[in-house]
């Protein structure tokens, strides 16, 4: 039986939700909630992925081609159809003209995520890197207490393979808060953290201070006697209302803290100093550097969650990270393969310095497809400063997404200023297995938020074709 949308913002009873763009990560975990409220669920995006192909089998219809022909009739009702779309869809899109011109209620993903979080604790996950994996995580040591979480990701979790988690019983719901067009904005967290505000957006956000100042302004949106966990040494201003209680954090120091790090062996082991309980004896299940501070913000949500030192140390063990964040594809003894979300430059730079820890005597190659034109514009020279931590580095194409090219920015730009001496290639996606199956670089990264994960395994092929490994 289909059941009304659960707000008392919408008059009437919706039966069916388009989404435009629903091949989004943050979009298809929307889709999975309204398809397991039993609505019919349908939408556009761009291009086939596994993700809308699994999106197809639960039940979604999916079309390719922008075009309101193709839209079919359980969505033609504008008194029980709800359109959902990304903020990277255009104005001119044409179905998006044509539900807006036909009076559909029309909403950008980040209300209705709002008001669906609003039902619920929401603990949310802010700042510029580490939302996704730090939101898993959380949502994984909930998954596992008796009520569970409900969960709207930004990755798809390894644990589980989906980004989506529904728990009925439980009062919290686990969100990844992303900044992209001030979309946090409207949320409303009982708890949240801050992992970074290391400007990014700057198509969005006029400079690094409007950058700034929209996460003091989301920390206004705090519920009354909520929580706030800012990594230590962000420097911004908060506008929490006064009964809001105040953490910090860090992998050595802040409230929240590791103390006795141990590295070594392929494992990280660390106790937890908190102030709400010391947990002895955590090992993470992914044993890279930058999980640390990771785990400790997790931790944190989990135990405001009421979450236990048993079961919180049992899950970050069991955690098994997120699909395209440090995901390794091939890691044997001679030769090792991996993916990385990173896009932004101090992204990078945490992923290569944990690469570098965790392989200190091999050679690492970088293999960089920049994302977008108007970030390879502001931050040419950051990314080529954070490139330069490895061995070899190549660049490919610019990924467009959403922008269309600005006059004189290319990978040149990153590739110009990468220090003397590493080794460099410029080459074409097509040609990045070939390029790598020549270089003796023993790790290889391919790093971006673009398509470049579609190259992985090409290049593990590559890499043991090798007569040399």
């Amino acid at each position: 039986m289909k059941q009304p949308l659960h707000s008392a913002t919408v008059k009437q009873n919706i039966e069916a939700v388009y989404f435009i763009g629903i091949g989004g990560i943050g979009m298809s975990a929307i889709a999975r909630y309204y398809m397991a409220q039993g609505l019919a669920v349908g939408g556009y995006d761009r291009i086939e992925t596994e993700l809308t192909r699994n999106l197809i089998k639960e039940g979604a219809q999916i079309h390719y081609c922008d075009d309101p022909i193709l839209i079919t009739s359980q969505f033609k009702h504008p008194e029980n159809c709800l359109v959902v779309y990304t903020p990277a869809i255009p104005p001119e899109h044409a179905e998006l003209s044509f539900f807006r011109n036909l009076g559909y209620r029309v909403e950008k993903r980040a209300e209705v995520l709002g008001r669906l979080t609003r039902q619920k604790k929401g603990l949310c996950v802010a700042g510029t890197h580490g939302k996704t994996t730090t939101s898993t995580m959380t949502a994984h040591i909930l998954h596992g207490s008796a009520d569970g979480c409900n969960a709207f990701l930004g990755g798809i979790s390894k644990n589980y393979g989906t980004n989506y988690l529904v728990a009925p019983k439980s009062e919290y719901v686990v969100v990844e808060a992303d900044e992209y067009d001030r979309s946090f904005y409207h949320l409303s967290p009982y708890a949240t953290v801050i992992t970074a505000v290391d400007a990014d957006h700057l198509d969005i956000y006029t400079d690094e201070a409007d950058y700034r100042a929209a996460f003091t302004h989301y920390t206004s949106l705090i519920q009354r006697d909520g929580f706030l966990i800012l990594h230590e040494g962000l420097g911004i201003k908060t506008a929490c209302d006064e009964t809001v209680r105040i953490y910090t954090y860090g992998r050595t120091s802040g409230d929240f803290h590791a103390e006795q790090i141990r590295i070594g062996d392929g494992r990280i082991c660390f106790d937890l100093h908190s102030p709400l309980g010391d947990i002895l004896n955590i090992e993470l299940g992914v044993p890279i550097s930058v999980n640390i501070e990771n785990s400790i913000a997790a931790m944190a949500l989990a135990q405001i969650a009421g979450i236990n030192a048993t079961q919180i140390r049992k899950a970050i063990l069991d955690f098994e990270g997120v699909c395209r964040r440090f995901d390794f594809k091939l890691r044997t003894a001679d030769a090792v393969v991996l993916i990385d979300y990173a896009h932004h430059p101090k992204e990078i730079q945490q992923s290569l310095v944990s690469l570098r820890e965790l392989y200190e005597n091999k050679k690492i190659m970088a293999v960089f497809q920049p994302h977008l034109y108007s970030r390879t514009r502001d931050f040419y020279i950051d990314f080529a400063k954070s490139l330069s931590i490895a061995d070899e580095v190549i660049l490919t194409d610019i990924y467009p997404a959403r922008e269309k090219p600005i006059e004189g920015i290319t990978s040149e730009l990153i590739y110009n200023n990468l220090r003397g001496g590493i080794k460099k290639t410029m080459c074409h996606k097509q040609d990045i297995a070939e390029t790598v199956r020549k270089s003796m670089a023993q790790v290889v990264v391919l790093l971006g938020a673009g398509d470049i994960e579609a190259q992985a395994e090409r290049v593990v092929e590559a890499v043991q074709k090798r007569k040399e490994i």
